[in-house]
């Protein structure tokens, strides 16, 4: 009788390193899943700069809010014969469509900021897709052309975002170059943000609402041109060919050779 007690345990054991052996396993095999899974997926990243060997970089204004400085600052670009990208929030356009009109005619960029200025990755999909269409709407009425350039609220974009932006027929911009203006620095700090981060095919990000903004100007744009750099809108930076951005965020052109591994967000020029 004793034997068969024995016995018994003796099963029990085995069956519970069994059932421990198989959750194990389970786990295991989630795990390699999830991990193929996510190397399979392709992170989307925008375009923060180009590569170019042009000593070229691309001047961009945001406008959400306010307006007071805008006609300032259009005239300094005027005075230094500059063209930029200003990205524009829909519910700005509402307020201000003459300052709009204005910054069309003098032959700069409008892009578009999204249409209530809000945190793009805590919307759906079709909402992303309707803020970006809406803002689009309300500039071609005013100017006469769909915007091609989009700019994420905050710098805010995840994949979705993304795809949202392309899924438009528009490039994705973010920047390399921060000015950090709406910080309210000197001046001078400002045009030091600016020109101590400068290179090939940079895109520079300012605010046309930000206090000192206006005042440095001047400076900046007077330091990126000693620095031997000339500046033009994003529009004219971007390639004209079918590119991929890097995991740095760099627009690069495509070629036969590239492979996977070193194109994580492959796109398709727009025509």
């Amino acid at each position: 009788m004793r034997l068969i007690i024995l016995t018994k345990r003796s099963l029990m054991s085995i069956g519970f390193c069994l059932l421990i052996a198989i959750a194990v396993a389970a786990v295991a095999i989630t795990s390699t899943v999830g991990v193929v899974q996510t190397a399979s997926t392709e992170r989307e990243i925008p375009i923060y700069c180009v590569e170019t060997d042009k000593k070229q970089v691309a001047l961009s204004f945001d406008a959400a809010w306010g307006n007071e400085q805008t006609d300032t600052l259009l005239d300094i670009l005027d005075k230094y014969e500059v063209k930029c990208t200003f990205f524009l929030v829909g519910d700005w356009v509402d307020n201000f469509p003459d300052s709009v009109k204005k910054i069309a005619d003098k032959g700069h960029d409008v892009g578009n900021h999204s249409n209530t200025h809000p945190y793009m990755t805590k919307l759906s999909t079709s909402d992303m897709t309707g803020e970006i269409q809406a803002c689009n709407e309300k500039i071609k009425k005013i100017t006469g052309n769909t915007p091609t350039l989009f700019r994420a609220p905050y710098g805010d974009y995840n994949n979705d975002v993304v795809r949202s932006v392309k899924g438009c027929d528009m490039y994705c911009v973010q920047w390399d170059v921060d000015s950090l203006d709406w910080k309210d620095p000197t001046p001078e700090q400002i045009t030091k943000n600016v020109t101590s981060k400068l290179k090939d095919g940079s895109i520079i990000l300012m605010h046309n609402g930000a206090t000192n903004t206006p005042e440095a100007l001047p400076m900046v744009i007077e330091g990126i041109k000693n620095a031997g750099y000339e500046i033009v809108p994003i529009s004219q930076i971007l390639l004209k060919c079918d590119y991929y951005t890097d995991v740095q965020g760099m627009m690069c052109p495509k070629q036969e050779s590239s492979t996977a591994a070193n194109t994580p967000a492959a796109t398709t020029k727009k025509q």
